[in-house]
């Protein structure tokens, strides 16, 4: 009778070990640094990209599986809330309040910026305008400009219209002729055949990637020159512009990842924020935030042709 005690006592302390072990193994992170499949979210003005970051991340790391959804950033930021993207590529951190709410789900955010960019101001060929000041800007967008412009962005609710009304029209409401496209290649085509349109659109979707000086722009277009107000003098969006903030429409990208452990969201952002990550910034006309760039000497007219 006490070996059949001894017995039954084993065999449930050995279930309660298998149980424990099946326990520990549930627990266990079903993703690293390097494979697993995860969701993210990113702001649709960067599709281009993160498209090309993502071929050069899949190609390096072929067991990681990552589905991006490219929505505008206000839906990014809703997924991130709600878990439903583990990182998302926006224009902005989270607020105080976005930060409460995922403290109440016990959930800390990483944040880093990872590149500065540009939003760039496009006429059409025909345009007499070629440079403008903050304050023209602010006429234009709220339509009490001398000439009636008709403003066209990429989406109703991009980063791109946020940025634009908040850092020149802060409280106040868009003008009844700002109008929304359907992205950034829709705002150039409408600029470029309306002599009348003036476009708000990310600078890398008007770079020409042709040049390796990186210091031209595509042809269907005007680029606008922007008068620094402190400075008292017009920049076009170059990287040595974006870098300083002689530029004045600069913005900074982020990654917001949601992890605790170092699973694929961390290695993503790992390698967005490395070397190869910031050279494909760069290559995109984008001024890469965490590696060392120098600018050689050269002389750069400001004035568009």
């Amino acid at each position: 009778m006490v070996q059949g005690l001894k017995n039954i006592l084993i065999s449930a302390g050995l279930v309660l070990f298998a149980a424990s072990c099946s326990d520990d193994k549930a627990k266990q992170p079903a993703d690293t640094l390097s494979s697993g499949t995860i969701d993210i979210s990113v702001d649709e003005t960067y599709r281009p990209i993160i498209e090309q970051q993502m071929r050069v991340f899949d190609s390096s790391f072929p067991d990681a599986h990552v589905n991006v959804h490219y929505k505008p950033e206000s839906e990014c930021i809703k997924d991130f809330l709600n878990d439903k993207a583990r990182l998302i590529l926006v224009t902005r951190e989270l607020s105080t309040d976005e930060k409460k709410m995922l403290e109440d789900k016990k959930v800390v955010p990483t944040s880093l910026a990872i590149a500065k960019d540009a939003v760039a101001v496009v006429f059409n060929k025909a345009s007499a305008d070629t440079i403008l000041s903050k304050s023209q800007l602010k006429g234009i967008l709220t339509g009490v400009y001398s000439k009636k412009y008709t403003v066209v962005f990429d989406n109703q609710g991009s980063s791109t219209v946020r940025y634009v009304t908040d850092s020149l029209i802060p409280g106040q409401k868009l003008g009844a002729n700002v109008f929304a496209a359907k992205g950034n290649d829709s705002v150039i085509k409408y600029v470029a055949n309306n002599p009348d349109a003036i476009g708000f659109v990310g600078v890398s979707y008007i770079s020409d990637y042709n040049d390796a000086e990186g210091m031209a722009f595509i042809k269907d277009v005007k680029v606008a020159a922007l008068v620094h107000d402190s400075l008292q003098k017009e920049y076009l969006p170059y990287q040595a512009y974006i870098a300083p903030d002689w530029y004045p429409l600069t913005r900074n990208l982020y990654f917001i990842h949601r992890e605790t452990y170092p699973g694929l969201a961390t290695g993503l952002a790992n390698f967005l924020s490395k070397e190869r990550g910031q050279l494909i910034f760069k290559q995109a006309r984008l001024f890469p935030l965490r590696s060392n760039i120098i600018f050689r000497q050269a002389a750069v007219n400001s004035n568009p042709q």
